[in-house]
């Protein structure tokens, strides 16, 4: 995928086009890295790149039972652990999770033929909500964008402070794009 989404031809594709595009980006941030740089916080936060990845696929799947209304947790618990990569846990077993939950929204999408189709509020969340009892598919996707596009620059920062390796660099690397006078492509071990 290049470092820009294709043209798109409606909504449905134009949002899961940006929500693919955001996810390559993050995972990205790990090209190369061992598992235990991917468990490193080398900056004045807890986040890793590992923990970010599983976060993203542990919320995506999250927010698409909420839309097939198959009920969610919220807890606080699950949510700090879901930010960290566990010491029996590897950065190539969260990749898969995420690839799993990529593959399991643009099913899910692909099923619903409104993106305006409502979607509950867990009734726990309306209160903290201001009263909200339903969100649409439409926002459930664009919030999901938000969040991968926040994290995944989160996750650029944690990946600079690794090693210097930043994103174009790394999506160069990845792509096995040739040396240009407007980017290097990263070199290091292609361990991801």
């Amino acid at each position: 995928m290049p470092g820009f989404v294709a043209p798109v031809a409606d909504e449905r594709e134009g949002l899961l086009a940006y929500l693919a595009q955001q996810r390559l980006v993050l995972r990205l941030t790990a090209h190369g890295l061992t598992d235990e740089q991917a468990r490193a916080t080398p900056t004045a936060g807890s986040l890793s790149i590992g923990g970010l990845i599983k976060h993203l696929a542990t919320v995506e799947r999250g927010w698409m039972m909420t839309v097939q209304q198959r009920g969610r947790e919220w807890s606080a618990e699950d949510h700090e652990a879901n930010l960290r990569l566990g010491p029996s846990e590897t950065l190539a077993g969260v990749v898969d999770l995420y690839d799993l939950a990529a593959k399991e929204t643009d099913t899910i999408i692909a099923q619903i033929a409104d993106l305006g189709q409502p979607v509950p509020v867990p009734q726990e969340l309306s209160s903290w909500l201001g009263g909200v009892t339903a969100w649409s598919v439409r926002w459930v996707l664009l919030h999901l964008i938000e969040e991968t596009a926040r994290h995944a620059g989160h996750a650029d920062i944690v990946r600079e402070s690794l090693d210097g390796a930043t994103a174009l660099p790394l999506m160069a690397a990845a792509e096995g794009w040739p040396a240009s006078p407007w980017v290097q492509p990263w070199k290091g071990p292609d361990r991801v």
